[in-house]
């Protein structure tokens, strides 16, 4: 139960961030350089994975309560 509810955490930390790098990712120049371009694109793809952890943490906290209606 700690492990779902500490995934969902990381998960919500990393939606902000994803938000924090999108909008990074938006006020800059076309003309940036490509290392910073590409770390960002490095970046959200770490964030994407939050999104996983946040499913995965309510799909474990679901199936925790579903255990204890039923027990």
């Amino acid at each position: 139960m700690q492990i779902a509810i500490g995934a969902i955490g990381i998960g919500i930390v990393l939606m902000v961030g994803y938000l924090v790098i999108a909008q990074v990712k938006a006020a800059l120049p076309s003309s940036a350089d490509k290392n910073v371009t590409d770390g960002l694109a490095s970046t959200q793809q770490t964030v994407f994975a939050g999104f996983g952890l946040i499913a995965v943490g309510i799909i474990v906290l679901a199936a925790f309560g579903l255990v204890n209606i039923f027990r």
